[in-house]
């Protein structure tokens, strides 16, 4: 599988809550074999790795943003 945030190219796709927990109920409901009508287990290493950045990145801001700030 690939990842398409653009949403530009070709082929059947599947829209994905870019959450953990969403990832992993698709993942043990078998919904992306559903969505992308494959047979046997689809590689999902792409969209796991995908999430976690935006997870990743998504925690980094909230630290940020939550720093106790002063002013002069």
């Amino acid at each position: 599988m690939t990842v398409d945030a653009a949403g530009n190219l070709p082929g059947r796709g599947a829209w994905l809550h870019p959450d953990q927990q969403c990832l992993h109920e698709a993942i043990r409901r078998r919904a992306f074999v559903r969505a992308l009508r494959v047979t046997g287990t689809p590689d999902t290493t792409a969209v796991v790795g995908y999430v976690s950045s935006l997870t990743d990145s998504s925690a980094r801001l909230e630290k940020q943003v939550a720093k106790p700030m002063s002013t002069p």
